[in-house]
């Protein structure tokens, strides 16, 4: 937690000689300082406690943070799955899971993806298909098998991943016979339960964000360029020579920040057609300054997500994990009393 210092502070000789010693190892370059906020430092005061408590896609949560899809399928998986739905449930974190693509017709893994009793009732808990998958299963009139899915695993919903380039640089990649806005157009008629549309890691264009925001779907969440990009990953993988020749293409995309920028312009194009008002800001988010600007710039209640770094420390152990939870929180907490943005 936060701590303060008190008068009588018997570590005061040593705190002094550390300033001495590190003062000129402490100068900050004009070029480091970060221009997105106004520092406000007489405007708030050190509050141990402060309800960060939000409102999303018609729950609670602790706190504006939501844990990206992951993986299942490996004993790793399972128990890095696992300690994740621990944290959702002590810190009132939302989550969705990795692709469930292997739990449409067989359960071997299931209980990797099994977390709603870890999680509870009470939380954001999704599910995840490719849009591959969705628009297999719409032409095989087999929708059937998706909203089984969804009743197996107690989800609250379905996440739709948009991934064109990640499956056309994937060895085993799918190849699309139409467009993904056609196939969620045609899903979500079906679709009892919520739905969120997301990106892989290079994000989305103004004209998919003003298409998106139109649908009636439950969230938008950007998979913003600057994090994880699947697209890579699959050129990694990929030992084919003619692979390379399209490296240039992992390396088109669109930021958070940028992401932010198109909502905004298109919710004060749209008006009232806007139908999707809940964003999840993800890709690139590297804290919560990060997290914290693109929230507030939002038109839209948004909160922000992060993938590759709660996998990192869930990989250590949960001591590590709920350390670098309570970061983020006491980070918001900081950025609520004494930062306002630009």
């Amino acid at each position: 937690m936060l701590t303060f210092t008190t008068v009588n502070d018997p570590n005061s000789a040593s705190r002094k000689q550390d300033h001495i010693e590190l003062a000129f190892k402490s100068q900050a370059a004009a070029a480091e300082n970060d221009r997105r906020f106004y520092y406000e430092p007489v405007m708030g005061f050190h509050r141990a406690e402060v309800s960060l408590k939000t409102s999303f896609l018609g729950k609670t949560l602790g706190m504006p943070l939501w844990i990206s899809s992951m993986t299942g399928g490996t004993e790793q998986a399972g128990t890095i799955n696992k300690r994740l739905a621990e944290a959702c449930a002590e810190f009132g974190l939302g989550m969705g899971l990795g692709s469930t693509r292997r739990l449409l017709d067989d359960n071997t893994w299931f209980e990797d993806f099994n977390l709603r009793p870890v999680i509870g009732p009470e939380l954001p808990f999704f599910a995840n298909l490719g849009i591959a998958q969705v628009e297999s299963l719409l032409a095989e009139r087999k929708t059937d098998k998706i909203h089984a899915l969804i009743a197996r695993l107690q989800a609250d919903g379905l996440i739709i991943h948009i991934n064109p380039l990640q499956e056309w640089f994937q060895p085993e990649g799918d190849r699309f016979k139409r467009s993904p806005l056609e196939t969620i157009q045609e899903f979500i008629e079906s679709a009892d339960y919520q739905v969120i549309v997301k990106e892989v890691g290079q994000g989305m264009g103004p004209n998919s964000i003003k298409a998106l925001l139109q649908l009636p779907i439950d969230a938008l969440d950007f998979g913003a360029f600057g994090g994880t990009n699947f697209s890579k990953l699959e050129l990694l993988r990929n030992r084919s020579g003619d692979a390379s020749l399209y490296e240039d293409l992992a390396y088109i995309g669109h930021t958070a920040a940028e992401m932010t920028g198109f909502v905004s312009e298109a919710v004060w194009e749209l008006g009232e057609k806007v139908q999707c008002k809940q964003i999840i800001v993800s890709g690139g988010i590297g804290n919560f300054l990060d997290g914290y600007w693109c929230m507030e710039k939002l038109p839209l209640t948004g909160i922000y997500a992060q993938g590759s770094a709660f996998l990192k420390f869930a990989q250590l152990d949960s001591r590590a994990l709920k350390n670098y939870i309570v970061s983020q929180r006491e980070g918001l907490i900081l950025c609520k009393q004494f930062l306002r943005v630009r």
